[in-house]
């Protein structure tokens, strides 16, 4: 191993493998780690998406755990591996930070102290060097921890230090609550998405709850998280399927929370100084729990936010500052409903989509809407015929509700849609 250790710039280097630049066909994909031990099989997955070519860690405390069980100790082959200790926000302009940034075919966020990766990165070449490794070299990307939590569009800064759930609960505009949006790493795998870790030690979920109310009240719009247990991995392929690794599905899980597609609704009560009321009859927040397994096999969807495998669904949801949580029926946003005595099967789709969707199942009279996250009707119209082809073409990207009314009954069928 060789240790630089560069005074004047005041980070530290330690180096494993072949000096020589390598050049691969990386994969991309992206990991997200909750924060104890690393997974050895969703390290492996990683890792072999580099193509066997130059390693790159990137941190704010620690040294060289990674390098020997990355370059030697998982079995696969790989040219080098490196990691860059900061000590400052100086060291990101440093011309052989920049340069080793551009040659990584692999790139892996330790953990430490996310307030130190945002000051000492974000507007930075290494800000912009991370988002060219997703978007244009498209290599393989991860973090656990700190590393995983500055992963989504989204991301808790921790300037301010830590919160609890109970603190922010109790004021979800405690400054403590710092919230970072769209300024800082753009993965395109995690558009609106915020990402916490370390989710069973402590209980997070309180917190995870007011940083989506906080984000649905200061903007308008409604986000999405993603939260790993200490043990938990989501490995996101590149197709955005999130697989679920861990070593003990009884007690490792990741949990997917969305606004309740069935009942969309902005926070009661959002305050400073104030304690937090998310509601809606204990339904506010949708949340898919994917115990994680040794091989992966566990899944969900990020394209739709529906499709799931090995989890079961729960609603989260806040009154007057205490977190409660409750058991969902099964994959509540899409399903199968009475119609004279007769189970149908409604189908929209494509989805995703652009031009159009294609709702059929349905009977002449039937009315169909298309609502947006503020419930605001775009279309709404009764069909002439059981099946129909309807232009969105008019209509901004995001997640939409289409709502469909049986003639003449009381029941009402909700599908999630993504433009």
């Amino acid at each position: 191993m060789i240790i630089n250790t560069l005074s004047a710039q005041n980070f530290i280097s330690y180096f494993t493998g072949d000096t020589t630049d390598v050049e691969t066909n990386p994969t991309p994909g992206t990991v997200l780690m909750g924060g104890s031990t690393e997974n050895d099989s969703a390290m492996v997955w990683w890792l072999k998406r580099s193509g066997g070519g130059d390693v790159l860690i990137i941190r704010a405390s620690g040294s060289d755990g990674y390098n020997d069980y990355l370059y030697s100790e998982l079995g696969q082959t790989v040219n080098s591996v490196e990691s860059i200790v900061f000590q400052n926000r100086s060291n990101s302009y440093d011309p052989y930070v920049i340069r080793r940034l551009k040659e990584a075919e692999a790139l892996w966020i330790a953990g430490g102290d996310q307030g130190k990766y945002t000051s000492y990165w974000k507007g930075t070449p290494v800000d912009s060097l991370i988002n060219y490794l997703i978007h244009v070299k498209k290599i393989p990307v991860g973090g656990t921890s700190a590393g995983m939590a500055i992963m989504g569009e989204v991301y808790f800064d921790a300037l301010q230090g830590s919160v609890t759930s109970s603190e922010a609960l109790t004021n979800p505009y405690d400054p403590l609550v710092s919230i970072g949006r769209n300024d800082f790493i753009h993965n395109p795998i995690l558009p609106k998405t915020i990402t916490d870790t370390h989710f069973d030690n402590p209980d997070r979920r309180g917190r995870l709850v007011t940083f989506l109310a906080r984000l649905a009240t200061d903007s308008g719009y409604y986000f999405k998280g993603i939260a790993c247990e200490e043990k938990a991995v989501v490995c996101i392929d590149p197709q955005g399927v999130g697989h679920v690794y861990g070593n003990n599905p009884a007690t490792e899980f990741a949990n997917f929370v969305q606004v309740n597609c069935t009942g969309a609704a902005l926070p009661e009560t959002c305050l400073p100084n104030q304690p937090l009321t998310w509601n809606v009859d204990g339904k506010a927040l949708l949340v898919y729990k994917v115990p994680g397994t040794n091989f992966g096999t566990n899944t969900f969807d990020l394209n739709d936010w529906q499709t799931g495998s090995g989890g079961t669904w729960q609603y989260w949801s806040a009154a007057s500052g205490q977190f409660a949580v409750a058991n969902a029926p099964s994959n509540p946003c899409v399903t199968e409903i009475e119609k004279a005595d007769n189970k149908v099967n409604i189908t929209v789709f494509p989805n995703p989509t652009s031009d159009f969707i294609e709702v059929s199942g349905l009977s002449i009279g039937d009315e169909i809407q298309i609502i947006n996250s503020l419930q605001q009707i775009f279309i709404s119209r009764k069909l002439e015929s059981g099946s129909e082809k309807i232009s969105i073409q008019n209509l901004s990207s995001g997640f939409y509700t289409v709502q469909l009314k049986l003639a003449g009954q009381p029941t009402v069928y909700q599908h999630l849609l993504k433009l």
